[in-house]
């Protein structure tokens, strides 16, 4: 099933949600294509997001997919830090 066809159905699904009620198989298809719908444009999102490049006041730049990466990294970094000062 393509997406326009994915939307589609949820469309309808929703239609009929509102009009008389779903089944619970329904409700489950339902829930299962929204979530392969938000997956797909989170994906295309962060596919857009990562091709672009930032540039900063001082001429150098930084592509988007890279800064991420090392936002992340720094991230782990501070959570494990803290961690082991708990412990």
């Amino acid at each position: 099933m393509n997406m326009d066809e994915k939307i589609r159905r949820i469309n309808e699904l929703y239609h009929k949600s509102q009009a008389e009620g779903l089944t619970p198989e329904e409700k489950e298809e339902q829930a299962k294509l929204r979530k392969e719908y938000v997956e797909s444009i989170r994906g295309n999102l962060r596919s857009q997001l990562d091709s672009m490049t930032i540039q900063y006041e001082d001429g150098s730049r930084e592509r988007v997919s890279d800064r991420r990466r090392r936002v992340e990294g720094e991230k782990r970094l501070e959570e494990e830090e803290q961690k082991q000062k708990k412990n």
